[in-house]
């Protein structure tokens, strides 16, 4: 396991009312700073556990280093646990649909008077608004955020190939989370936070808004956009590997042509500057394809890389685990999961004073810490 000597969330203490994406990713997030991260289940667990298909990896993925009560907030029993629960912690999240932790009196409106202190973290489709009570989903938003718009061709939107909002979504309301601490700290009070994924796909907008503020003219989607750099596409390479080559200045472009064994075409008065070249960018690129299909990625791309040239290969996201760079720079950790067995899990994506905080306990089983942690408040409420 991954550990440091401190981390900076140390003491706070979380109670994670949430499921799928959104609120568990701002749950990881805050664990993995150090705040103790208590997640509640339903009896027989969170049904994310047991997703199919492209939903498999999420609850190993956004679960980690917290501990896992089950409650059953539908029964009043269950429902006084958690208010007891809650009041001995400094931040509750959930992610539930509009109304739900209001009708089981779970919502900010009903704690705060009695916890003054509390942050409460609601992650929702929408902020308030006329949209507020309507269910939404990562596609959802990014069909009415412009997202998707923006992704696919031209009359064929297409989402993100992973659950981008939701995700972000989790990082502002962790973000949120720390602002609240810090205005804790100087006012004594708690609040609510609200994060939404609607609001976040429009704030992943807001350049190709600006755009048209700037222009008048309505962005076209990204396959179908004017480049601003004549060589900037994704080529077929020997072998029918593919490779995606930036050269986003003159001097780019003569070294790139001088690499892949074409120095002519750089000399060619048409192709002498990127405003020329961009003009003649469908003959520029179909003749570099013909060049660079006599090459092979292995061979060229340690040139390319040598001579300053942006490049990339097209990677799966399984070929990842073998990635020599994120291996070396620590963004993979081991972690147990909850059936005993091991996989590798990516960690967030930052270094804080030269550490990488990591993996600190296995993936929790189901109630794995209920008689723990509901034994602690009854220590903590005896005389």
């Amino acid at each position: 396991m991954n550990t440091v000597s401190r981390l900076p969330l140390e003491g706070v203490r979380v109670v994670e009312f949430s499921h799928m994406v959104m609120g568990p990713t701002c749950g990881m997030i805050l664990a993995d700073l150090g705040a103790e991260v208590i997640k509640i289940e339903p009896p027989g667990g969170d049904k994310t556990r047991n997703l199919p298909g492209l939903g498999i990896g999420f609850f190993r993925s956004f679960n980690r280093n917290k501990k896992s009560v089950v409650l059953d907030i539908n029964t009043e029993a269950g429902r006084a646990a958690a208010v007891e629960l809650i009041g001995a912690c400094d931040v509750v999240l959930e992610n539930f649909r509009p109304g739900l932790m209001e009708k089981l009196g779970l919502d900010y409106a009903t704690l705060s008077p009695r916890y003054p202190r509390l942050i409460y973290v609601s992650h929702k489709g929408f902020l308030p608004g006329p949209y507020e009570k309507r269910l939404a989903l990562d596609e959802v938003v990014q069909m009415m955020g412009g997202l998707s718009y923006m992704t696919g061709p031209a009359g064929r939107p297409l989402r993100a190939g992973t659950s981008v909002n939701d995700i972000m979504g989790g990082m502002f309301g962790a973000i949120g989370v720390l602002a609240a601490l810090r205005e804790r700290d100087a006012t004594g009070r708690g609040q609510e936070v609200q994060s939404a994924l609607f609001e976040n796909c429009v704030f992943l907008s807001a350049q190709h808004m600006q755009q048209y503020a700037m222009t008048h003219e309505a962005p076209p989607p990204m396959p179908s956009r004017v480049s601003a750099w004549s060589v900037y596409d994704v080529f077929t390479l020997a072998q029918g590997e593919q490779l995606f080559i930036g050269a986003v200045s003159d001097k780019q472009f003569i070294t790139l042509c001088d690499v892949i064994g074409c120095p002519r075409l750089a000399g060619e008065p048409r192709f002498a500057n990127n405003a020329l070249r961009v003009a003649a960018r469908p003959e520029l690129l179909a003749r570099l394809a013909d060049v660079l299909a006599t090459h092979q990625v292995a061979e060229l791309t340690p040139r390319l890389e040598a001579a300053g040239i942006p490049y990339a290969p097209i990677v799966r996201p399984d070929q990842l685990f073998d990635d020599p760079h994120l291996k070396a720079s620590g963004g993979l950790a081991p972690m147990q999961t909850d059936d005993g067995g091991m996989t590798e899990v990516v960690l967030l994506p930052l270094l804080m004073g030269g550490r990488r905080p990591g993996v600190r306990q296995p993936l929790a089983r189901v109630g794995e810490h209920t008689e723990e942690v509901l034994a602690g408040l009854r220590t903590h409420a005896a005389p």
